[in-house]
């Protein structure tokens, strides 16, 4: 059995960006008392009601790469069932932040109706979810050929100049009471491991400098004590052992967040030539999925 870390970068490369058809576009776009003693004579505690749902559900807008495309289903049940929420999602696969610029239609995977702006001026969300691993080997056109391999520092400063202008693109189109922006940290990368480390620092400072938020799911993908450090197990956790099919190896209590083959992508069916959602229950899309709940639902009840 091939192991995931001996895989090519080229074969990375094809996985996280370039084996769908752009053309396709976003595969999952919407239309606009306390218990008794039990045998042990100990007083069992009642078990914590979920939150109440807010009175004004939030609009919620989706965007992103592959890693997007395939988590958009279930991030859309996990915010309508924790918080009514009206949820659009429309990532495209093979993209990074330049893609979603308006301005960029003629060298972008992302057309021009589907510019983060654009959306934003149509559905007037109340929170954009941006996730992007960070595409590093110049698959999109928008980013010139610039490659973290080839040039790093330059691949840096021109990412976090595309960071820049998609946060004022949206700020722009959302006007007054525009969107709040959550910016989701990715999870370790064993291909370029220091490089995912430094994009999910730029996403920390640009949200702190405009207020945005950070969904720090990454850390939901790692080892305890180890977020940096590429794993493709970790242990079940609560939800997981209660739900037949999301703790993957009960016997070993431990989940499967990666297929053999495939390190970078959280979907437990094989990618296709074709973008999908997720087509099976996948524990590390569901963890991405309620970290971005968590922290949208935080933010909405305190405000």
């Amino acid at each position: 059995m091939r192991k995931p870390w001996i895989v090519p970068v080229v074969l990375a490369a094809a996985l996280l960006g370039g084996c769908t058809d752009p053309s396709s576009g976003p595969e999952a776009r919407p239309a606009p008392a306390a218990h008794s003693p039990g045998p042990s004579a100990t007083t069992r505690q009642p078990a914590p009601a979920a939150p109440a749902p807010p009175a004004a559900p939030p609009t919620v807008l989706y965007l992103g790469d592959s890693l997007a495309t395939e988590n958009q289903q279930v991030l859309g049940d996990e915010l309508r069932e924790q918080l009514r929420a009206d949820y659009t999602g429309a990532p495209y696969s093979g993209t990074t932040v330049c893609d979603y610029l308006e301005g960029s239609a003629g060298r972008s995977l992302v057309p021009a109706s589907d510019k983060a702006a654009a959306l934003v001026r149509e559905l007037r969300p109340d929170y954009v979810v941006l996730q992007f691993w960070g595409n590093s080997w110049g698959y999109t056109p928008c980013m010139d050929g610039i490659t973290y391999d080839g040039a790093p520092e330059r691949y840096f400063a021109r990412y976090a100049a595309d960071v820049r202008r998609l946060t004022d693109q949206i700020r722009s189109a959302g006007g007054r009471n525009g969107p709040r922006i959550v910016w989701v940290l990715q999870g370790p990368d064993p291909v370029t491991p220091e490089r995912v480390r430094r994009v999910n620092a730029l996403y920390e400072r640009r949200a702190a400098g405009s207020g945005d938020l950070v969904a720090d799911a990454g850390a939901a993908v790692s080892p305890a004590g180890a977020r940096y450090t590429w794993a493709q197990y970790l242990p079940c956790d609560a939800y997981e052992r209660a739900r037949p099919g999301h703790c993957t190896e009960p016997g070993r209590d431990r989940t499967a967040l990666h297929l053999d083959e495939d390190p970078l992508h959280f979907c437990l069916a094989p990618t296709t030539s074709e973008p999908r959602p997720c087509p099976v229950p996948s524990p590390g899309i569901r963890r991405i999925a309620r970290e971005i709940t968590r922290v949208i639902a935080g933010h909405v009840r305190a405000g």
